[in-house]
């Protein structure tokens, strides 16, 4: 699948998931949720996978975590907040470049309609 198949095929079950849980529950429940219904569709996924940062040629092993990682092509950045910062826009952003990925989903579900709270990120490489 190509990633905006997949694209297509997560925004599906974020629309599931909301529409069966509605707001106001934690991150990890809704990455539970999402893990699940992807893996319902037969789409291989990772969570909380680690992201290096590679400085000046050295790769340190600081922490970085992508929520849910699709097909090894999609990042999908979940958050339960009640606004999302621009903060949270350009993490989205920079773990793209650190992966070297194209097309990220940064998903809020804390909203009163999901459609406002999901964001496609793409990296211009």
């Amino acid at each position: 699948m190509t990633e905006n198949e997949l694209s297509y095929e997560i925004r599906g079950c974020i629309f599931k998931i909301y529409n069966n849980l509605g707001p106001g529950l934690l991150e990890s429940a809704y990455e539970a949720a999402l893990a699940f219904e992807l893996q319902q569709k037969g789409l291989c996924i990772n969570r909380q996978v680690a992201l290096p940062m590679v400085y000046a040629s050295i790769k340190l092993d600081i922490g970085y975590r992508i929520d849910i990682l699709v097909e090894q092509k999609v990042i999908i950045e979940i958050k339960s907040v009640e606004t999302l910062l621009n903060v949270h826009h350009k993490q989205v952003i920079t773990h793209l470049k650190l992966s070297g990925l194209k097309l990220a989903i940064l998903v809020n579900f804390n909203v009163d309609n999901i459609t406002k709270g999901i964001f496609r990120k793409v990296n211009r490489l």
